[in-house]
């Protein structure tokens, strides 16, 4: 791409922009801090780590900020183990982080600005390049750490959260993966996509629990560079679900948008065959999906001789922080993919306003009795668009249950089982949440018999946490 003709981009207002200020607005001091102050009780067997990342410009942007593509990539840890707690934050220091950190200032702009460095300022190795992103979500498999971006290399972090470098699994995969792989409990397999701007546009390959990686292989029938954010399993498919999202290089290089939204396209699922069989396709109207919260294979409720996908995630009406004008708000929506009829029934589960969903990941790609979302509840918060509360629901019984805490922002819920028990839902969740106006963040225990009632116990963090994207917890090894 030549960028020789366009203008250098200029500093961003952080100050106009809703996640670079407030509960979002990025740290820059790195810190360890051993026996954090708790409220209540840590369960004596919650023994490991919640590890989070997310966006969080080391300097302050030039050119754009799109939230949640842009930004440094910051990991957040919370170890926890007989009943007290350590906290440990680490940027992810890709080659760009260091030479702007060498100069003190910004140097690569946003992923939707199309001008690039040249080799006089960042030296030849680098120049031309796009910022790397590893700050959407943090995994561990095959005994490494990872901290993952949207379609690039993930990168490998040590076990002191040390920036080791990019993660080619070998050399197997140089193009890298998504950002939300999903780790069959079945299989221990690792299943990961990757869009690119060049044919092929969408790969998928399988990592097995050891780190061994297949090469990757094309999804027929993708004609177009197209983002997904997103994904699910069962026992027989990958869920891909392409909404009308389309890469527009030419646009980007006229000065228009990297990224066009085309909603007369219609949205089309594809159920990948892990046995390698025929890609089937289920057409359906215009949707958008950043978050799946599980699939699953069943009989068809309204079919009973029909073999069907279940599909539950939070649908939104449009990408929400990319393109222009209101996205809808996002509600639990199940959608029905009949693989030989190629058709989907899609309904809504709740109207709350909820996304980041999760589950057990014990469970993935099996039936699920509870899912957790961050909520949005109906009260005016100091900070536009944060979720304030968290909800949980039943699938047996199809309730919603809340928990809508006073005064703080709440991130991402994610799940640590009983390490006794090997019933779904026994364990606890955990969650970052943010006070308005001072900024203080914890981390909350939720016991998962009951998480309505409140936390059991309240790990006060030393500095504070900006809300953030994904994470896992990790039990010790």
């Amino acid at each position: 791409m030549n960028t020789t003709q366009i203008p250098r981009p200029t500093a961003v207002d952080t100050s106009t922009d809703i996640h670079l200020t407030g509960p979002y607005a990025p740290v820059t001091a790195e810190v360890d801090v051993t026996d954090l102050p708790v409220e209540g009780e840590l369960p004596a067997d919650l023994d490991g780590a919640y590890l989070r990342n997310g966006p969080n410009p080391r300097f302050s942007p030039v050119g754009s900020y799109t939230y949640p593509l842009d930004g440094d990539g910051m990991l957040h840890r919370v170890e926890i183990s007989g009943g007290r707690a350590r906290y440990t934050n680490r940027f992810v220091r890709s080659p760009m982080l260091v030479k702007e950190e060498e100069v003190g200032h910004a140097i690569w702009p946003g992923l939707l600005s199309p001008w690039r460095p040249d080799a006089d300022e960042v030296g030849p190795h680098l120049a031309g390049t796009v910022r790397d992103l590893p700050d959407i979500n943090v995994v561990r498999h095959g005994g490494r750490l990872l901290a993952l971006a949207e379609f690039t290399l993930p990168y490998r972090m040590s076990p002191q959260l040390e920036t080791v470098g990019p993660e080619t699994f070998d050399g197997t995969l140089p193009a890298g993966i998504c950002a939300h792989p999903k780790i069959d409990p079945a299989t221990g397999e690792m299943i990961a996509f990757h869009y690119n701007l060049q044919p092929p546009f969408l790969t998928w390959t399988t990592i097995d629990r050891d780190g061994t990686a297949t090469a990757p292989r094309p999804v027929e029938g993708v004609e177009r560079p197209v983002m997904i954010h997103d994904m699910a399993i069962t026992p027989r498919f990958v869920v891909l679900v392409l909404s009308p999202l389309f890469f527009d290089v030419a646009a980007a290089m006229r000065g228009g948008s990297m990224l066009a939204w085309e909603p007369e396209t219609g949205t089309r699922i594809a159920l990948v065959p892990r046995d390698g069989g025929p890609v089937r396709w289920c057409d359906d109207e215009t949707f958008w999906l950043w978050h799946t919260v599980n699939a699953f294979e069943a009989k068809d409720s309204a079919d009973a001789a029909a073999d069907v996908v279940v599909l539950e995630y939070a649908e939104w009406a449009k990408p929400s922080g990319i393109t222009a004008g209101p996205s809808g708000t996002p509600r639990m929506t199940r959608a029905i993919l009949d693989p030989a009829a190629g058709t989907v029934r899609r309904e809504t589960v709740s109207d709350l306003n909820v996304d980041f969903p999760r589950i057990d990941d014990r469970l993935l790609g099996r039936e699920h009795p509870v899912s957790a979302f961050a909520l949005r509840t109906s009260r005016p918060t100091p900070h536009p668009g944060v979720r304030d509360g968290l909800a949980w629901h039943d699938a047996r019984t199809g309730a919603m249950s809340r928990w809508e805490p006073a005064d703080v922002a709440v991130g991402e819920p994610a799940f640590a089982p009983d390490p006794r028990s090997d019933d779904p839902g026994s364990g606890w969740w955990l969650a970052f949440t943010s006070t308005f106006g001072t900024g203080e963040s914890a981390l909350v225990v939720l016991p998962a018999s009951d998480p309505a009632s409140g936390p059991v116990a309240t790990v006060r963090m030393p500095v504070r946490v900006p809300l953030g994207l994904h994470g896992n917890w990790l039990p010790s090894v």
